[in-house]
């Protein structure tokens, strides 16, 4: 994503150099308070040139005509709102769940904390489609006769299989586990995105023509040569799998496991029926210590704490953001401000306190005769730029001890597994995203394309359906000699 230059760039249409609006000159002025007519309005269409600030680089990845749908939602069209959000959207019942709503941020009327709500109108709209039976399935009349395989059913598979199947190709999606949604059934808890909403989406995919096969791990039971053989081309949407681990001393302990596992198990419980206190990694009657302060440390705050944690402790690198905005990160830009989710305040309503603890993170484990789990030693850190090097280096202070029966590492991916890049002859590169031929999603085999986390590298559901959706029309291309996708 771009950054500004000056703020005044960001005043201005894009296209001409007419402001935005009239009475806005300078930044101080934008903290004026809007009189309520003006604000009402710009709630309403969220645009005055054409070129609204949710579709600047601070926006939605989608370039999602949210102003547009917008206006027709305020005048009550929801059809046709409903029609215009899905030209660029393949599925708003996921995005607007789990994401983060940077056009939200970036909206005018964040100037004074009153954006306009796109995430809850993109949800009721999806909603309203489904409930009044505008979302029917939808067969393309002509086939192709052009086979495509989706490896990996994750946001970007999906989007990438949605996109060329609308367009007529016969496409299989094909997942390793057992069921399909990627991360977005095992990586996102069931509180934040209901597997419901998955299963329904994919029942109409498959209406729709699209084909799915579970259990099916490309290398290990399904020959990548076999797909290769029988299909025109193959998208490779296989996410950044790989966790980021803790190398100290003590590690083999037992009672320390990865983020995902952790949130796989407990959904796989909830979802076969049982109690969730019994998930194979439960947090129940533990001391649950979390690495981690991004989205998924979160989730696993939640979920420990639903479990029945006697307590949950979140270790977090860096220093505590600042509560407000610094002058450094002026609006639109995204505020980079200390947010509570809702992990941490489920944590705060039971255990009274913010389960967080900043710039510490674990120098060793301890364990007892059995190879269990007992404490943790903490370091306190802190970052420092090098002067001669310019680089940023980590410094230790003080350390102390904490008792633990379950640790959960949530430090982020590496990237993707190697071994289904081998499969297909794909290079990685050294952030282990799939090597492609410049400023495509082609790689250097041939009708191979990725898309998602596996080419760009760990980041947003929004941002992962936009990869897919291009990444499908350069295989559509690739496959009929041009392509007429959006």
């Amino acid at each position: 994503m771009g950054k500004p230059t000056g703020f005044l760039e960001y005043t201005r249409c894009q296209n001409t150099d007419v402001p935005v609006l009239d009475r806005i000159k300078n930044y101080e002025e934008l903290h004026t308070p809007l009189p309520d007519s003006v604000r009402q309005e710009q709630a309403a269409r969220c645009m005055d040139c054409g070129v609204p600030f949710c579709q600047s680089d601070y926006g939605c990845p989608l370039h999602n005509l949210i102003p547009e749908w917008n206006d027709l939602l305020y005048h009550g069209e929801f059809d046709t709102a409903v029609r215009r959000l899905l030209m660029t959207n393949n599925f708003p019942e996921f995005t607007s769940r789990v994401c983060p709503a940077l056009c939200e941020s970036a909206c005018i009327c964040n100037l004074h904390d009153t954006p306009v709500t796109n995430r809850d109108n993109e949800n009721f709209l999806i909603e309203h489609a489904f409930a009044s039976g505008l979302m029917q399935a939808k067969a393309p009349a002509v086939r192709s006769g052009k086979k495509v395989a989706v490896i990996g059913s994750g946001p970007a598979g999906l989007a990438a299989a949605d996109q060329l199947n609308k367009r007529g190709h016969l496409v299989t999606v094909f997942e390793r586990s057992d069921r399909i949604g990627g991360l977005l059934m095992y990586g996102i808890p069931n509180m934040k995105l209901d597997k419901s909403v998955i299963d329904r989406r994919v029942r109409l995919m498959q209406e729709e023509g699209v084909m799915f096969q579970t259990g099916t791990e490309i290398g290990k039971n399904k020959p990548a040569e076999e797909i290769l053989k029988y299909y025109d081309a193959v998208v490779l949407a296989c996410g950044a799998s790989r966790p980021r681990d803790l190398q100290v001393p003590g590690r083999e302990a037992n009672g320390i496991h990865f983020a995902v596992e952790f949130l796989t198990e407990a959904t796989k419980t909830l979802l076969n029926g049982s109690n969730p206190e019994d998930s194979p990694i439960s947090a129940k009657n533990k001391r649950v210590i979390i690495v981690g302060g991004g989205d998924t440390g979160n989730d696993c705050v939640a979920t420990a704490v639903r479990q029945g944690a006697v307590s949950v402790t979140q270790l977090e690198m860096m220093p505590k953001l600042p509560d407000s905005r610094a002058d450094s990160n002026p609006w639109p830009e995204y505020p980079r401000i200390c947010k509570t989710d809702y992990g941490q305040q489920e944590a705060i309503a039971v255990f009274g306190e913010d389960p967080r603890i900043y710039e510490t993170t674990i120098r060793s484990f301890q364990a007892d005769e059995n190879q269990n789990l007992q404490s943790v030693e903490l370091v306190k850190v802190h970052f420092e730029i090098n002067p001669e090097t310019g680089k940023r280096e980590l410094h230790e202070g003080e350390t102390s001890v904490m008792d633990a029966d379950l640790v959960l590492i949530a430090a982020g991916f590496l990237g993707s597994e190697k071994e289904i890049a081998d499969a297909f002859g794909v290079g990685l590169n050294a952030r282990s995203q799939t090597e492609t031929l410049a400023g495509t999603h082609q790689t250097a085999v041939p009708g191979v394309f990725t898309a998602g986390d596996m080419h760009k590298g760990q980041s947003l559901v929004v941002r992962a359906i936009a990869d897919g959706r291009a990444a499908a029309k350069e295989t559509d291309a690739y496959l009929m000699g041009y392509t007429n996708l959006p």
